[in-house]
C-alpha cells in the first residue's frame, strides 16, 4: 500500500522518541537487561516474543498473494513477469554463490574450531535429533521441489503459510487476471481493497513490535547466557564479522553501482526493519514493512511484490555464509579432514540445499542438519556443539537475508527500468 504524502510527512516529523526504530532499540536493550540480571524471567517472557512473530506470519501470506496476483495482473505482458523472474533467480544465484564461498575461504583462514578436539562418537546426538528428523521430512530429488513448490490444494499454500508455495499460487492466480483483461478488473479492484486491508492490519500488529522484541531478547539472554559462549565465541565473531563485511564490501557496491544509490542513506532508511529482525531473530517479521518501503522508495509494485518473497526463499545470503561456516567448524572442531573434493562436494550440495532454507529462526539448522546428512562427510552429531549459540547467530543470519533482498529488489527494480531514481533520491534524502 502506497502511503499519502500527509502520511509521511505526519511520521517524518515525529519526536526520535516516538518513532520505532527508537522504542524497538529501547526495548531490545531492556529485554536483554532482564535475561541477564533475572534469566528465569526472561525465559518467562518467551510467549510474547512468540506471539508477536505469529500475528506478523498470520498475515504474510494473505499479503504475498494479494501484491503478487496484483502485480503480475497489472503488468499485462506475461513475458516480462518471466523476464523479470529470471533476472532475480540470476541475481540470487551469483550472490549466494558468493556467499557461500566467502564463508568458505574465511572460516579456512581463521578456522575458529581448531583445539575443541570434540569426539564424535561420545557427542549427545539426541540433542539434535530433533532437526535430524525435520530436515528428513522433506523429500529428496524432484519429489521435494515439487513438494515445495506445489501445495495439495488452494488454500493449502494459504493456511500453511509457505510462502514459496504461496508465490507459486500467486503466479497463476495474477496470470490468470491478465489474461482475462476487463473481464478480470472487478476481481483486481477487490485484491487491491483486500491489500489496503491487511497492509492496515500490519500496522496494528506493528504497534506491538517493542513488546515482541523485548520478550523475545529477555527469553534468548535469560535462556542461553552470555557466560556459556565464551569457548564458542570465536565463531560468533567471525560469523558476525563476516556478515558485516559481506554487506559493507558486496552488496553496498552492488547497490551503489547496478542501483544507483547511497548504501549508507538506503540501510538507514530501513533501520526500523533492521532493529525488529535483531529483536524477533526473524526477517519474516519486517516482510509486509519492507515491502511497502521499497514501494513508496520508487520500486514498482509489481517488481516488489515478485522479487521480495522469491528471495526469501532463494535469496538468504545470511543463511548461505552460515551454512558453509556452520559445517566446516563442526569438521574442525571433531578433526575431521576434508579434502578438497569433498569441500566442493559439500558447496556444491549447500547451493541447492541453502535455497530450501526457511528465512526464519531454526531454519538454517535445519538445512545444516539436512545438509550434513546428505554428504555424509561430517559426523551430524557435531551440530550439538551448535546449540548453545544458534540462537544468537540467527540475528545476524536473518539481518543479512533483509539487507541481501532489499539490495536485490532495487537492482532488479533498475534493470527493468522499474525505479523511479529521482523519488528514491528524494526519499533518501528527506
Amino acid at each position: 500500500m502506497e502511503p499519502t504524502d500527509a502520511t509521511h510527512e505526519s511520521v517524518s516529523k515525529l519526536p526520535f522518541y516516538k518513532s520505532l526504530y527508537f522504542r524497538v532499540l529501547v526495548a531490545i536493550a531492556a529485554g536483554a537487561l532482564l535475561g541477564w540480571v533475572r534469566p528465569r524471567w526472561g525465559v518467562a517472557l518467551q510467549p510474547f516474543g512468540e506471539l508477536f512473530v505469529r500475528l506478523v506470519k498470520m498475515v504474510i501470506a494473505p499479503v504475498v498473494f494479494c501484491t503478487v496476483a496484483v502485480g503480475i495482473s497489472a503488468m499485462g505482458d506475461l513475458k516480462r513477469v518471466g523476464t523479470v523472474g529470471a533476472k532475480a533467480l540470476l541475481y540470487f544465484e551469483v550472490v549466494t554463490t558468493f556467499a557461500l564461498g566467502i564463508g568458505l575461504v574465511i572460516v579456512e583462514k581463521v578456522r575458529p574450531g581448531d583445539g575443541i578436539h570434540a569426539n564424535a562418537a561420545r557427542l549427545d546426538a539426541s540433542s539434535v535429533a530433533e532437526y535430524v528428523a525435520r530436515a528428513q521430512k522433506h523429500k529428496p530429488g524432484l519429489a521435494g521441489v515439487v513438494e515445495q513448490l506445489v501445495p495439495e490444494h488452494f488454500v493449502g499454500a494459504l493456511a500453511n503459510g509457505e510462502i514459496l508455495q504461496v508465490l507459486v499460487l500467486a503466479i497463476l492466480f495474477g496470470t490468470a487476471l491478465a489474461s482475462l483483461k476487463e473481464r478480470g478488473k472487478p476481481m483486481v479492484d477487490w485484491l487491491e481493497r483486500a491489500s489496503e486491508t491487511l497492509f492496515a492490519m500490519v500496522a496494528i500488529v506493528m504497534k506491538f513490535a517493542p513488546v515482541g522484541a523485548f520478550g523475545a531478547m529477555a527469553y534468548t539472554v535469560g535462556k542461553f547466557g552470555v557466560g556459556t559462549l565464551a569457548n564458542l565465541a570465536k565463531l560468533m565473531g567471525t560469523f558476525y564479522l563476516t556478515s558485516f563485511l559481506f554487506v559493507l564490501l558486496v552488496l553496498a557496491p552492488i547497490l551503489r553501482v547496478f542501483g544507483g544509490l547511497s548504501p549508507w542513506r538506503f540501510f538507514r532508511y530501513l533501520r526500523d526493519e533492521f532493529l525488529l529482525v535483531l529483536g524477533t531473530s526473524s526477517s519474516e517479521s519486517a516482510l509486509p514493512g519492507l515491502m511497502t518501503k521499497l514501494e513508496r522508495l520508487g520500486c514498482a509494485k509489481p517488481v516488489v511484490g515478485l522479487v521480495v518473497p522469491t528471495g526469501y526463499s532463494f535469496n538468504l545470503d545470511g543463511t548461505s555464509i552460515y551454512l558453509t561456516m556452520a559445517a566446516m567448524f563442526v569438521a574442525q572442531a571433531t578433526d575431521t579432514r576434508l579434502e578438497l573434493h569433498q569441500k566442493l562436494s559439500l558447496l556444491g550440495v549447500l547451493l541447492l540445499t541453502s535455497k530450501g532454507a526457511a528465512a526464519v529462526s531454526g531454519g538454517g539448522f535445519v538445512t545444516l542438519a539436512a545438509t550434513l546428512a546428505a554428504t555424509g562427510n561430517i559426523p551430524v552429531a557435531g551440530l550439538s556443539l551448535l546449540l548453545g549459540i544458534d540462537r544468537f547467530m540467527s540475528e545476524a543470519r536473518a539481518l543479512t537475508n533483509l539487507a541481501g533482498n532489499s539490495v536485490a529488489t532495487v537492482v532488479v527494480a533498475r534493470w527493468e527500468g522499474a525505479l523511479d531514481r529521482e523519488k528514491a533520491k528524494e526519499v533518501l534524502g528527506g
